[in-house]
């Protein structure tokens, strides 16, 4: 019961305890970080990353590099600002797909931001790129 309500727990495993916390501010710890058998040392919810700053939000414009996407922020007028941010393994995404990011500390030279939720492209009205619709 404790552990519920400070939002860090340990649940026992094949391979022993398994570390996970609550990144606080209203975002939920996903089942895969909780019972996923993955080590990252950055990730928000089982690494040693703490989130705080600005919360951004944007669409995947990138998936191709090993752990780090490509956030691109479309402005009102003709802008754009492309951003880097870690994900976890325990989170699946696509080119497209809408993202929420949130400032951490430094993870290496351009990375400053974190994944902390990902709504896919085909579940919101918009979507990220342009594609044929169908009928």
């Amino acid at each position: 019961m404790a552990e519920q309500k400070s939002g860090k727990g340990k649940r026992p495993g094949k391979g022993g305890n398994r570390f996970w916390k609550s990144v606080g501010l209203g975002f939920k710890t996903p089942r895969e970080a909780i019972e996923g058998t993955y080590i990252d040392k950055k990730c928000p919810f089982t690494g040693d990353v703490s989130i705080r700053g600005r919360i951004l939000s944007g669409t995947c414009h990138s998936a191709k590099m090993v752990k780090t996407i490509i956030v691109r922020r479309d402005y009102f007028h003709y802008r754009h600002s492309n951003t880097p941010a870690h994900i976890s393994p325990c989170f699946r995404v696509k080119e497209g797909d809408r993202v929420t990011i949130g400032q951490c500390r430094p993870l290496s030279k351009t990375v400053r931001f974190n994944v902390l939720k990902v709504t896919p492209a085909g579940s919101s009205g918009s979507t990220g790129k342009k594609a044929f619709a169908g009928f």
